[in-house]
């Protein structure tokens, strides 16, 4: 297989990586050039600047996923729907320089008569099957926008979106729990979040469970600098408690280690059996996907 550059383009970050051919980095970088921070016309140059030199080995290929594919990125790559697998998704790159550059599409999943969407996730959703060597599984992947995708057979049935990430933040800055909680998040006090789990556990409705972020101060009964704690807990029970944690199969938790870490505590604290794995999973989803592609052999 050619030289293959893995690109994981999101709105905030942009990671690069050179990919052996075993689908792990040799060498990795980092950048805070998400595409928010593109202007218009600008990709090509970002993207010289990021992996340019890389580009230079004879026969390189880069593959890019993330939101670069997205309206508001270098080049739009349509939603390849669900179930899909590798060799959907290789059929389906939208390339910016054939043989030499192409975005990984996103994919869709209709969800009771709405679509859900997703983009980056697939990648490392496949990825996260070959570093286990699995054809089956229950994949969590926390973040913003966190994803629970189910596989099976090797391609992703379903998936479905919790915006539990973007609620903390919305909570958290621009509603009245903002009066009563410290400037900063501060460190994780794990008494405070399984507090705030269990809680949303039992309280069945966010409405209503989110206002204990206040209340629980205005009588003193939570330290304000456990607060933050405190709600974070809340949010993720919310979303944990949607979820038949205890369906016989092992959850897996796919991301960066702070949410990951949460997660992992608020799964602990419900007896749910999971396993964590890092970001490493992005380069061998790449690696897979490039492997299915003829051009690229």
């Amino acid at each position: 297989m050619k030289p293959l550059v893995g690109v994981d383009w999101g709105t905030s970050s942009l990671r690069v990586a050179r990919v052996d051919a075993s689908g792990h980095a040799i060498e990795q970088r980092e950048f805070p050039r998400g595409i928010l921070t593109v202007p218009a016309g600008g990709f090509p140059q970002v993207f010289g600047e990021a992996c340019g030199d890389w580009m230079k080995e004879p026969g390189a290929v880069a593959l890019i996923c993330g939101m670069a594919g997205s309206r508001q990125g270098w080049q739009e790559a349509p939603y390849a729907p669900c179930p899909a697998g590798h060799a959907e998704i290789a059929s389906q790159l939208a390339w910016i320089d054939r043989g030499r550059i192409a975005i990984v599409p996103g994919l869709s999943f209709d969800a009771g008569g709405a679509p859900d969407v997703m983009r980056g996730e697939e990648t490392a959703v496949l990825g996260v099957m070959k570093l286990l060597g699995v054809s089956d599984a229950r994949i969590v992947m926390p973040g913003t926008h966190c994803k629970w995708v189910r596989v099976r057979a090797g391609r992703i049935e379903s998936f479905a979106t919790y915006m539990t990430g973007e609620f903390y933040a919305m909570l958290r800055q621009h509603s009245i729990l903002a009066r009563t909680l410290p400037a900063q998040d501060g460190e994780l006090y794990e008494d405070a979040f399984l507090r705030g789990v269990d809680y949303a556990m039992h309280a069945g409705n966010l409405l209503h469970a989110a206002f204990t972020a206040r209340t629980l101060s205005l009588f003193e009964r939570l330290p304000q600098s456990a607060a933050p704690s405190y709600l974070s807990g809340l949010l993720i029970g919310e979303e944990l408690r949607s979820q038949d944690l205890h369906a016989g199969d092992t959850l897996v938790l796919a991301g960066a280690d702070k949410l990951t870490q949460r997660y992992g505590l608020a799964l602990s604290h419900l007896r749910a059996p999971f396993r964590v794995l890092g970001q490493e999973a992005t380069w061998l989803g790449l690696h897979a996907i490039a492997q299915s592609v003829k051009e690229l052999a």
